[in-house]
């Protein structure tokens, strides 16, 4: 497509000094706004994709793909109990539903936990300790205290649960629910003391804050759910598809069952990710459009310029094409450029991104990141090479698109204008 004389004269005129009538000032302006306005649309996917990711890795890997749960038994007042009986036959037929990994009988719970004269609303869930082993987040997490095992005889606490009560592993922490005893007087609070046996940090703010987990017996006891359950919880082989199994988890739960899938739970907040992230795509899109107009102008310039050059150039024999091409050349050699130094840096923010936001936290005297405001424990990112392609594909379309005027304007100019007072 380009000679080889075609680019060894856009080359010179690229490297032209300023007294030569080049334009390397513009070159490299345009050239750094190329780069920064590619490295921040990489940046910027990459921390989205990261975000998503590490969200939606949070609430699959500590809470269930999908939730079972009955109207249970009448009252005679017309009330229903909610609970499960038989839960052990309806917890097999699950678990035998093609797409599902495992299904496991819980009891949860709404409590108050006080410890040295600290009080904090809890959730409890109580489900044996081979369930409890198999949830992800729990058994494998950023951060732990103690041994999972343990919690046979104790209760394991969320990291920011514990944090806030002022416990760790030995520790004793109190349990208060008010749906307790039952007398002939009526209902009393129920108090019940436990070990904490391991701490766990899932990595999100919301569920660290508030988790807490018991054997199935001592929850069914403390709850009054003896012999039965609230709910069956069961995690699937594809997350992402889990709505294609609700037919088939309906039709083995039986009549009077509910499903509730982790996308029903948190689809809202997923919605607005997404619609966040196409904002986003779009405004950076105007930024990198923005910095290939730099292109345009500083190639106005070259061809202002040079014109004592076109002009020889014509007479000695080069068709329009081929001005053309010279100054497109021009353009695009800037364009790519600029856009291989922006996708290297993108790339290297987001392998490097701990070290990175660590020294931006330590400038600015810690607290940068808040998880009780952004849920994670820390900012995530995620290198996705769609979002690198994407990112490369706009910023070369725009810098080619943008070349184009001013080449044509040096291809069709006069020589004999070009020449006329020299």
């Amino acid at each position: 497509m380009f000679a080889r004389h075609e680019l060894s004269i856009a080359w010179r005129y690229l490297r032209a000094r300023r007294a030569e009538g080049g334009i390397s000032v513009m070159t490299w302006i345009s050239l750094i706004g190329i780069a920064l306005a590619v490295f921040g649309l990489i940046a910027t996917l990459a921390v989205r994709s990261g975000f998503r990711a590490e969200f939606v890795d949070t609430i699959v890997g500590a809470n269930p793909h999908v939730t079972v749960t009955q109207v249970g038994e009448v009252l005679p007042n017309g009330a229903t109990t909610g609970t499960i009986a038989g839960y052990d036959a309806l917890t097999e037929r699950l678990a035998a539903v093609p797409g599902v990994v495992r299904a496991a009988p819980v009891v949860a719970g709404q409590v108050m936990a006080s410890a040295n004269g600290r009080n904090v609303g809890l959730q409890v869930i109580g489900m044996t300790m081979e369930d409890l082993a198999r949830v992800p987040r729990v058994a494998e997490p950023e951060q732990r205290v103690g041994a999972l095992a343990d919690t046979a005889q104790g209760i394991a606490l969320g990291w920011q649960v514990a944090r806030q009560l002022g416990v760790s592993v030995g520790d004793a922490v109190r349990i208060i629910s008010p749906d307790g005893v039952r007398t002939a007087f009526g209902t009393s609070p129920r108090v019940k003391a436990y070990p904490v046996t391991y701490v766990f940090q899932v990595g999100r703010y919301d569920i660290d804050a508030t988790r807490a987990y018991v054997p199935l017996a001592e929850a069914q006891e403390y709850f009054n759910r003896a012999g039965v359950v609230d709910e069956v919880q069961m995690t699937v082989a594809d997350p992402e598809g889990v709505d294609a199994l609700n037919g088939a988890i309906l039709a083995a739960a039986g009549e009077g069952s509910f499903v509730w899938t982790w996308k029903d739970q948190s689809g809202g907040y997923l919605r607005a990710l997404e619609m966040e992230d196409n904002v986003m795509f779009v405004i950076l899109s105007m930024l990198v459009m923005i910095a290939t107009l730099n292109i345009t102008s500083g190639l106005v310039m070259l061809v202002k310029n040079k014109g004592r050059d076109i002009g020889i150039l014509r007479t000695v024999g080069l068709s329009q094409g081929a001005i053309l091409r010279i100054f497109f050349a021009c353009g695009a050699a800037v364009g790519v450029a600029g856009t291989l130094i922006g996708v290297v840096l993108g790339c290297l923010f987001a392998l490097y991104i701990d070290p990175i936001f660590g020294f931006v936290d330590r400038l600015a005297g810690g607290g940068t990141w808040d998880p009780q405001y952004r849920y994670l424990s820390s900012l995530p990112a995620k290198l996705e090479w769609g979002d690198v392609a994407s990112a490369v594909i706009l910023s070369l379309t725009l810098s080619f698109l943008v070349t184009i005027f001013p080449a044509r304007r040096a291809a069709r100019m006069n020589p004999v204008e070009a020449l006329r007072y020299e």
